[in-house]
């Protein structure tokens, strides 16, 4: 008997236990359990087992770089924060953004030095967000769903410079090579970006919620109150240190100058090494994770220079280097998680239960759709974009030739399906690091983006039904 079915029982437990518990860690360490378990058949084995997949997680290239990423970028954040760099940016741009609509507008206008990778943006302006949101007492969620949107729904629609775009091409290539469509994989890529309704509709809603703020209701209490309410005693010592650092803006910004151009220069000199011709062609073809990791530990060590020169304390810049990279341990520990959770999830057969189911009862005329859908919910499981783009591309694709359906329509109903779970799922990366940085409870703040962005995706839905009348 096929019993492929039970790869979904560790997502369900922690699906079910985040909800229940309101913590995503226990149901993460049960998920990966119970799926070893399964996948072992035997208790004792099951639990070697799931230790095997995190070492196999930590033995993995890029998860170690992404890993290593998020501590030292951390590391640098705290750097920052004592020489007083945070904190005097914070004071020189808050008086100039007087309202919500001024920091969401921030938000959008980091963009253009940002859009390279999702993670590397989440963490360049998080702090800074963080700062003001407290400074103004705005609401974390509304603000974070912002930054979020801002982030991957827009980063998934760029054709070039992106830490998506190689991947992305490289899906369509696989998938199309045996097809004779007259058309390159990149230009099966372009064509798709106009077809993932989902990230075109959540920019539209991120552009929306910008323009008209909400509304803060009389006697709400913000959630910077809760959070200092519900964590009053935990780092009070750090918290009172750093309230009283000297503000030097330039702490912040010489570093993080440093850090745009050593990314923009390492990404043109990695793709040209690759054998790109031109400055988009080098940006597409770069190894974007070794790249910004390179980038930050570079800027790392020149800011640490920078520090010391101007008189900052040894002692306390080290300290609170590891202190900021500690304070990412958190998002560390999950994803490590998550991607060990996928592992086992893969060796119980996810990935041909959910091929077989899908190809057993798909309409032709509703493929785009469909496909949107089930890779929807896939995505919310796993939380992943990369890995439901890698799941559905050659499926939706096989199912396109197979039905008559239009290719790039169902392409970009695919990319639109990974954007959704990344998005919205608690875990996604996206999620978790917004949530880390942003001191936000992570299962209320994904039950919170799921709402805005259920509406996003009945809408994407909607529209694949209607594009698939008319394009063929």
């Amino acid at each position: 008997m096929n019993q492929e079915w039970l790869s979904l029982l560790p997502f369900l437990l922690v699906i079910g236990m985040s909800v229940w518990l309101k913590d995503i860690l226990p149901g993460l360490v049960v998920g990966l359990l119970v799926g070893s378990i399964l996948v072992s058949a035997d208790i004792l084995a099951g639990t070697q087992q799931s230790v095997k997949y995190i070492v196999t997680t930590l033995s993995d290239e890029t998860n170690i770089k992404i890993a290593s990423f998020l501590y030292v970028f951390g590391g640098l954040v705290g750097m920052m924060n004592i020489a007083g760099g945070i904190k005097g940016f914070t004071d020189w741009i808050g008086t100039r953004i007087k309202s919500e609509r001024g920091l969401l507008g921030l938000i959008w206008f980091t963009l253009p030095f940002t859009f390279m990778m999702p993670m590397f943006r989440i963490m360049m302006i998080g702090p800074i967000i963080k700062a003001l949101i407290k400074k103004m007492n705005l609401p974390k969620q509304r603000v974070g769903m912002t930054l979020d949107i801002s982030t991957e729904s827009v980063i998934v629609l760029l054709p070039v410079a992106t830490a998506f775009v190689g991947f992305m091409v490289s899906l369509v290539e696989g998938a199309i090579q045996d097809l004779d469509l007259g058309m390159s994989p990149y230009q099966v890529f372009l064509l798709s970006i106009l077809f993932n309704f989902y990230a075109i509709v959540m920019f539209l809603i991120g552009i929306i919620q910008t323009l008209w703020p909400s509304k803060k209701r009389k006697g709400q209490l913000s959630n910077v109150d809760l959070e200092e309410e519900e964590h009053e005693f935990h780092r009070i010592g750090i918290k009172k240190e750093l309230s009283m650092v000297k503000a030097q803006p330039w702490n912040l910004l010489i570093p993080v100058l440093l850090l745009l151009a050593l990314s923009l220069y390492l990404l043109w000199e990695d793709g040209t090494s690759m054998g790109a011709k031109t400055l988009f062609e080098a940006f597409s073809m770069a190894d974007t994770t070794f790249v910004m990791l390179l980038a930050v530990f570079l800027t790392l060590i020149l800011t640490f220079v920078f520090y010391i020169i101007r008189w900052q304390p040894l002692n306390e810049v080290l300290y609170h280097f590891y202190d900021g990279g500690n304070q990412m341990m958190q998002a560390i520990s999950l994803l490590i998680l998550i991607w060990s959770l996928t592992l086992a999830a893969e060796d119980l057969g996810f990935s041909s239960f959910i091929s077989s189911t899908l190809g057993s009862f798909l309409p032709a005329f509703l493929t785009p759709a469909t496909i949107f859908l089930i890779g929807s919910i896939v995505g919310y499981f796993i939380g992943s974009s990369w890995g439901t783009w890698g799941l559905f591309m050659p499926l939706g694709i096989a199912l396109a030739v197979s039905t008559g359906a239009s290719i790039p329509l169902t392409v970009g109903a695919v990319f639109a399906s990974g954007a959704f779970g990344a998005v919205t799922s608690p875990l996604g990366d996206t999620t978790i690091t917004t949530a880390s940085i942003l001191d936000m409870e992570l299962v209320d703040y994904a039950r919170y983006k799921l709402k805005l962005s259920s509406i996003g995706g009945v809408i994407a839905l909607a529209l694949y039904i209607l594009s698939a009348l008319f394009i063929v």
